[in-house]
This record gives C-alpha cells, sequence and structure tokens, in this order.
C-alpha cells in the first residue's frame, strides 16, 4: 500500500471537522508547496544532483530551514539509491513519506501535561504581537468545551490594554479572568489567581505573561519570578510553558524560541497564524532543530480554530493534492 494511500486510511478514521480545518488552514502553504514540487517533477524527468538542488531551494522557501533541509535531502538520496529510483514522479510519495517521519520521530509528547486531578497551570510565554493572548482565549474555549473549569491569570501587566484584552477573551469563553491594575507585579497576579483557582476548584489556570519590559533580561528575570511564585505554591507546577510563536514570521520565530528556551523552561509551541503564511514549512524546522514539540498550531480566526497539532493531519493537509490525485489514478 502505498505511503498516500496509508495517510488517506489513517485521516478517514478522524474527526472530519478537524480535516478540513488542516486543510484550509494550510492551503496558501499547499498551493505554494505543491505547485513548486509539480513544477520540479515535470522539469527533471530523471532523478539526479539538479533535481535535489532545485528540491533543497524550494523546501527553504518554506521555510523548512537550512539544517533540516540538508538533513532532509540526504535521507532521499540513500532511498534513491537504495530504491534504485529513477523518475522523478517516484520521489513524491517518499518526499512526504520523510517529513512525516520527520514530524513523529522529532520534539517529543504533543499531548498537554494536565493534571488527572487538582489544578493544572499552563505557562504561556512570548513577545508582543505573536497572537499570545488570543491563544489564551482560543486555549480557554477549548478546554471549556470539554467540561473543563478554566480561570485566566492576567500577568501581562506591563503593555498597554493587554488585561481588557484577556478580559475579552474571557467573556467570550465564559472564563473568570483575575487581574490587578496596570503595572502592578505579574507574580502578585499569579499569587491571587492561584488562590481564586484553588477557592473556586478550577480545572485549569492559563497565565498570560509580559511580552517585552526594558530588555531581554529584565524580561527573563520577571518569567523566573512569575515560576517561583507558581511552583512554591503548587509544586511542579507549571505543569506546561508554552511558547506562542507566529508562524508568518518565519526563522525569526526560529530565534525567539531559541532565546525563551535557554531561560525558561518551554515545554511546548503555539504555532500561531499558520493560515496566515504560504511557509509553512517551519512546522518541521522548529521540531526538527530546536527539539521542542508543536502542541498547538492557529489555523484560523474563529474561536475554536485554534487546534492540537497532529503531524498526519498536518502532512495531509500539506499534501492534499498529490494524495488526491493518487487517488484518481486508481
Amino acid at each position: 500500500m502505498s505511503f498516500f494511500k496509508k495517510l488517506k486510511e489513517k485521516i478517514s478514521t478522524q474527526t472530519t471537522e478537524v480535516t478540513e480545518k488542516f486543510k484550509a488552514g494550510l492551503e496558501k502553504t499547499r498551493d505554494s508547496f505543491a505547485g513548486k514540487m509539480n513544477d520540479l517533477v515535470y522539469k527533471y524527468r530523471s532523478v539526479d544532483e539538479d533535481f535535489f538542488e532545485e528540491l533543497e531551494e524550494i523546501l527553504i522557501g518554506a521555510d523548512v530551514g537550512v539544517t533540516t533541509v540538508m538533513d532532509l535531502v540526504e535521507e532521499l538520496k540513500d532511498e534513491v539509491r537504495r530504491q534504485n529510483i529513477k523518475d522523478s514522479k517516484d520521489i513524491q510519495p517518499i518526499i512526504s513519506e520523510k517529513l512525516a517521519e520527520l514530524l513523529e520521530k522529532e520534539g517529543g509528547e504533543t499531548e498537554v501535561n494536565l493534571q488527572p486531578a487538582g489544578l493544572s497551570v499552563i505557562l504561556v510565554v512570548g513577545v508582543n504581537g505573536v497572537g499570545k493572548t488570543t491563544s489564551i482565549g482560543k486555549l480557554a474555549h477549548m478546554y471549556k468545551q470539554q467540561g473543563k473549569k478554566v480561570i485566566l491569570a492576567a500577568g501581562d501587566t506591563f503593555r498597554a490594554g493587554a488585561i481588557e484584552q484577556l478580559e475579552v477573551w474571557g467573556e467570550r469563553a465564559g472564563v473568570d479572568v483575575i487581574k490587578q491594575s496596570e503595572g502592578s507585579d505579574p507574580a502578585a497576579v499569579m499569587f491571587d489567581a492561584i488562590q481564586a483557582a484553588k477557592s473556586r476548584e478550577a480545572d485549569i489556570l492559563i497565565c498570560d505573561t509580559a511580552g517585552r519590559l526594558q530588555n531581554k533580561v529584565n524580561l527573563m528575570k520577571e518569567l523566573e519570578k512569575v515560576k517561583r511564585v507558581i511552583s512554591r505554591e503548587i509544586p511542579g507546577a507549571p505543569h506546561e510553558v508554552l511558547i506562542a510563536l507566529d508562524a508568518t514570521t518565519g526563522q525569526n520565530a526560529m530565534s525567539q524560541a531559541k532565546t525563551f528556551k535557554e531561560t525558561t523552561d518551554v515545554t511546548g509551541i503555539i504555532l500561531t497564524k499558520l493560515d496566515g503564511t504560504a511557509k509553512g514549512g517551519i512546522v518541521l524546522a522548529i521540531r526538527h532543530e530546536l527539539d521542542i514539540p508543536v502542541k498547538f498550531v492557529g489555523l484560523g480566526e474563529k474561536i475554536d480554530d485554534l487546534q492540537p497539532f497532529d503531524s498526519e493531519q498536518f502532512v495531509y493537509g500539506l499534501f492534499k493534492d498529490m494524495v488526491d490525485e493518487e487517488e484518481g489514478r486508481e
């Protein structure tokens, strides 16, 4: 059974709504990437060094990342030699399969570490403008729909309007927001939020944090202080530290993740605005080069468009046209 057929069978057992969201959210990347791949296959009838050089350019252009691309192309060359592939059309499903393997083996556990009993604390970090507060609101909605009692902590007390923005999302999601006045101590907000979450018997506390202070050192010190207060009040917390990254910024998102990873125990990534870029290959670069799992992806602007990351859905969304083309030939 071909890789595309196996992928289609796996996807068919999952929720149609989720499949549609991934297909729609990856449309720009798919149109760009698949179009260039088809052009490449028709340009080079045989698989030679020129073919691989152009393939590298296409993958790098999709923000897959230079290191990831070089590793991937070497694997493809080995596979071509092993299977004695001559026709460029025969390499398309192998490229898809290698990308799928890359997503499966890199980046660790994609499940969110929620506590089976008691309060789970999720700390969300990231620079201003990446969709951090919006993602928190969407997370709150998702967990509320699952029957969880959720509380939000307005810990970004330095950015003008951040508290009000979180309150708006709290209203949309139907969850409480614990806040203090603008400019107050974020750690004090976290303390209040934890006490409120305990007294109200909440299941999940999601904490917003500052995205920018006077400099990087100040920001990281503030985050450390916040984490200390959380872990003092709830041993073992925060149970997740998720960094929000904007997919449309490409390699800049990579550098942000590296900076936060150096000073904060980042456990997962929320990749926002994936639907707004033709360079969705950034998912592969993040997974391969940072060793941090992508746990959620933003696939639209609606409140339910933040989805748990699913590698099979991602690959299908990326290669849907090729899957359909193979199906049409049968």
